[in-house]
């Protein structure tokens, strides 16, 4: 067992714990068509955190020419770049499925607004 545990903890990525469910991510993957290799941005709203470990996946949703598209991403996966949060959101829940059912300005989250923490000198 410490033997898995040892190669996982390699494969494991340090940046991907910055984000949380409600945050609306740009997630840089990389696409590999041929010979080419180019990176391509997925942008939406984060409604899951799935498992722990290696296998951590994250669901995100976006609207697309009017129609839901849902995209499940591992992580910790090599063709993962980069994931950025572009907007904090403010929920009280840690699955958000009932957006699937929402449409218009029912399907948005409301933002978090953080208070900067001043230090005195």
């Amino acid at each position: 067992m410490d033997i898995i545990r040892a190669v996982e903890a390699e494969q494991l990525k340090d940046n991907a714990e910055n984000f949380r469910v409600g945050d609306t991510v740009k997630v840089h993957f990389k696409i590999i068509e041929g010979k080419n290799e180019r990176i391509q941005i997925y942008e939406g709203l984060v409604i899951a955190i799935n498992n722990t470990g290696i296998n951590r996946t994250v669901t995100v949703r976006k609207i697309s020419y009017g129609v839901g598209v849902e995209r499940i991403f591992p992580i910790h996966s090599p063709k993962i770049q980069l994931i950025e949060v572009t907007r904090r959101g403010k929920v009280r829940r840690a699955k958000l499925y009932y957006i699937r059912d929402r449409v218009g300005k029912a399907a948005k989250v409301k933002e978090l607004i953080r208070k900067k923490t001043v230090t005195k000198a």
